[in-house]
């Protein structure tokens, strides 16, 4: 299978899932996963997601317990190797605290090996102790998102860059290797759960924005997506209707709703996150949880197109809270066989013809060449 076929089976919005990579005990056993079980689970998950055809395949990234995603693009070069059709991204990947010049090469690299089915999410991440660890302060989240991210934009696009800023040492004559397969980067998604800032930064650039939309009700979220859609208007790269935008979200599924409750609420009671807070049915009322049939995810999964508008990707979060591996794959065997083929027809339905798909490598090529031909004029 070639990019350009890839490309068009990935057209439209696309559907999939991510990971935090956490390492939870499951509260109906108190069983706990060894490091080497759940990495190894979250490559059983991307492959499965591939099997029943899903289109997206992301991981977060952390540096400490109880998460194990430190390494992502090692990760996502392994799932690579083994798949064909599925992108591999990240859900995030820390511009503060990691090198803009280490990003460049290593998801270059791995656009490479993956022939393009790579794309990547900045983000800030949500664990202060990381700051210093990697030599940053925390106070300056923002000032380095932007700043290490307007340097990994320019190493991408120039062959030899030149540049100054105030958190790392300048660069002189340098040039980031491998250059992009095909000269065109990875797409690259802002991800926030709250700050404007980063809204601003995608819009900005012309990128996606990905909202978390897991843990606040959707009205957090709509502010900050009717913002990035305004500003990507004012900086000229389309209407607010052509933003690139992105959501997540959270499923449990059964055949039957009071079988799903039921399975997952001793999960969801005693997760990390949101255990021991609001009930279960509190926050499937507030939040974009949905913990039911089939049916029930695809009605509520609607709802988001009505809130903010068509748009480009959704991913689910369905491996956290301790759940077993062998859970996790029926829950994507319902997902790929049940739910997607519903959500990929009905989102087709009345989508404007200048909303465009989302962002694939061969999509990406086919608009740096319209460039390139507009840039040259007519022969002569």
């Amino acid at each position: 299978m070639n990019n350009l076929e890839v490309g068009a089976m990935q057209a439209g919005t696309q559907f999939g899932i991510f990971t935090v990579g956490d390492v939870t005990p499951d509260p109906t056993d108190h069983s706990v996963p060894s490091e080497h079980d759940r990495i190894k689970a979250m490559t059983a998950i991307a492959l499965k997601a591939e099997e029943v055809g899903l289109d997206v395949f992301a991981t977060g990234e952390h540096h400490n317990p109880p998460f194990v995603p430190s390494s992502p693009t090692t990760m996502l070069g392994w799932i690579a190797a083994r798949t064909e059709r599925l992108i591999l991204s990240t859900s995030t990947t820390l511009i503060t605290t990691n090198d803009p010049v280490k990003i460049a090469e290593d998801f270059a690299m791995l656009q490479h090996l993956a022939e393009g089915r790579v794309d990547l999410m900045m983000g800030r991440g949500n664990t202060g102790p990381v700051y210093p660890w990697f030599g940053q302060d925390i106070r300056q989240g923002i000032p380095l998102a932007i700043e290490n991210y307007a340097l990994l934009h320019q190493l991408w696009r120039e062959d030899v860059v030149d540049w100054e800023g105030r958190f790392r040492t300048p660069l002189q004559g340098f040039t980031s290797t491998p250059r992009p397969l095909d000269g065109v980067p990875p797409f690259v998604w802002h991800g926030s759960i709250r700050s404007p800032e980063i809204a601003e930064q995608a819009a900005f650039y012309g990128d996606g924005f990905f909202a978390n939309h897991i843990f606040w009700p959707k009205e957090h979220f709509q502010r900050l997506i009717d913002l990035y859609r305004r500003r990507y208007a004012h900086y000229g790269h389309g209407s607010e209707e052509q933003a690139i935008v992105g959501l997540g979200g959270q499923v449990f599924m059964r055949k039957n709703s009071q079988d799903a409750v039921r399975e997952f609420r001793p999960y969801f009671d005693n997760a990390p996150v949101y255990g021991h807070g609001p009930s279960l049915e509190e926050f499937t009322e507030q939040t974009p949880l949905t913990v039911g049939s089939p049916q029930e995810v695809i009605e509520k999964t609607l709802t988001f197109r009505e809130s903010f508008g068509d748009y480009q990707r959704q991913l689910f979060l369905v491996d956290h809270a301790g759940l077993p591996l062998k859970t996790v794959l029926e829950q994507l065997d319902i997902l790929g066989g049940e739910v997607v083929p519903v959500l990929r027809e009905e989102f087709a339905k009345g989508r404007p013809a200048h909303v465009p798909d989302a962002p694939t490598h061969a999509s990406l090529l086919a608009a740096a060449g319209e460039r390139e031909r507009a840039a040259a004029g007519p022969a002569a």
